[in-house]
């Protein structure tokens, strides 16, 4: 995933879930923010961002925030973007190169599941969660309770019963941590599922990504750790 126009600014302030305020060649500009999670220990004051310039005139905002220096380490925050890089490049993950059929935003149960896929008889759905918080070189989901996200599971986890493969993917949306794990610490119950749906068969996986000031790609799997509390 490519982005068409970037920019470079110094983070100022998030007065709300949507909108941060970033200096552009001097000038306080009012951006767009797509992720609502907190990423508190992101969007620090003075650190470094970058913004994906809008060609839409009829737009409030010019900018939309899509990622963050932490420490000299590149964080994609594009809510958009999880999706966007697994329906791209699902063909270059281990056991669906042969994929011949894909839906995103496909309604299973009283949820939408972000993909359902085919390949010959499989009938595979697909709960996609972008992961922007990283602690001592571990990767960590959520970074805010997620009831959504908990019914999400729920319903992968039912849907064995009818036959599909279902999979939670955890996209880490950076390059550096070794290891992924469930944020027991911010989300206890949705840890515990996370852990019972990967016992009943629910198949977690957990793949950092490649980022550039202008892109995002897919890397390598990264391990998963279970029962991490501190």
């Amino acid at each position: 995933m490519k982005y068409s126009k970037v920019r470079r600014g110094r983070f100022l302030e998030r007065p709300n879930r949507f909108i941060a305020y970033v200096e552009i060649d001097g000038i306080a500009e009012k951006c767009h923010v797509s992720n609502t999670g907190r990423c508190r220990e992101l969007f620090v004051p003075g650190a470094d961002v970058i913004l994906s310039v809008s060609d839409n005139p009829k737009r409030s905002t010019g900018y939309d925030v899509v990622s963050v220096y932490k420490n000299g380490m590149l964080v994609n925050i594009d809510s958009q973007a999880p999706n966007k890089v697994i329906i791209d490049q699902i063909r270059n993950i281990a056991g669906f190169e042969d994929i011949d059929l894909i839906r995103p935003e496909y309604g299973y149960g009283a949820s939408r599941i972000d993909l359902y896929a085919e390949e010959g008889d499989r009938k595979i759905l697909m709960e996609i969660k972008g992961v922007t918080l990283e602690k001592d070189g571990t990767a960590l989901f959520p970074d805010a309770p997620t009831e959504r996200g908990l019914k999400h599971v729920k319903e992968l986890e039912n849907s064995l019963r009818e036959g599909y493969e279902a999979y939670i993917m955890f996209l880490i949306q950076m390059k550096g941590p070794g290891t992924f794990s469930p944020n027991y610490d911010m989300h206890e119950e949705f840890a515990l599922e996370v852990e019972r749906a990967d016992r009943a068969g629910v198949g977690v996986l957990a793949y950092d990504c490649v980022v550039t000031e202008d892109s995002i790609s897919l890397g390598r799997q990264i391990d998963i750790r279970f029962g991490d509390h501190s």
